[in-house]
């Protein structure tokens, strides 16, 4: 156990310094490669902090769908993100839009997270990284932090890697706007 929260420690800790300096991880490096844009998005089903089973991506046909993958619950840049996305979420409601945060960690460290950081959205325990992997977004231990834009019909439109939190969900509003106006 010690070992495992020591390897733990190490990830979230190179992932801080990563992010720090807005680099960007090559996906070959994270153990596949992003999935192409305009082809169908990997599907999913995966439990969520909810409780309410598992959620899969079909479930959202007839939405858009920011699926967004993240290293760690409790972590600067990701609690930084997911209350970026929060305090958006009136804005991706109007544009008919679902928040997916998809990270290695187990529904109950999920839904605390949520209450602690009061999140309305469903965060889903990939554990075994299988979703993470067919994303191009496994760092071995952890999800790297990449987002995806998927349409109604279930389309992958957008992909976002090297993630600046601080401004990223404006940077994926305007990315929505841009694909929707497209149509």
């Amino acid at each position: 156990m010690l070992h495992r929260n020591l390897l733990k420690g190490l990830i979230v800790s190179v992932c801080a310094i990563v992010m720090s300096l807005n680099l960007t991880i090559p996906a070959f490096a994270m153990g596949g490669t992003l999935p192409p844009i305009d082809q169908p998005a990997p599907e999913f089903a995966l439990p969520s902090n909810e409780g309410s089973g598992a959620v899969s991506l079909s479930d959202y046909r007839g939405k858009w769908v920011v699926a967004y993958f993240y290293p760690a619950d409790f972590t600067p840049g990701c609690t930084l993100e997911a209350r970026k996305f929060q305090e958006d979420m009136p804005k991706y409601l109007d544009r008919n839009a679902q928040i997916l945060g998809i990270s290695a960690d187990d529904v109950n460290s999920h839904a605390d997270f949520c209450d602690s950081e009061s999140l309305r959205f469903p965060l889903l325990a990939d554990a075994k990284g299988k979703v993470s992997k067919a994303y191009g977004s496994w760092m071995g231990a952890r999800s790297a932090r990449h987002t995806f834009i998927i349409d109604p019909e279930g389309t992958l439109r957008a992909t976002f890697t090297g993630v600046n939190p601080i401004i990223h969900s404006r940077e994926v509003l305007a990315k929505l706007d841009e694909l929707q106006k497209a149509g």
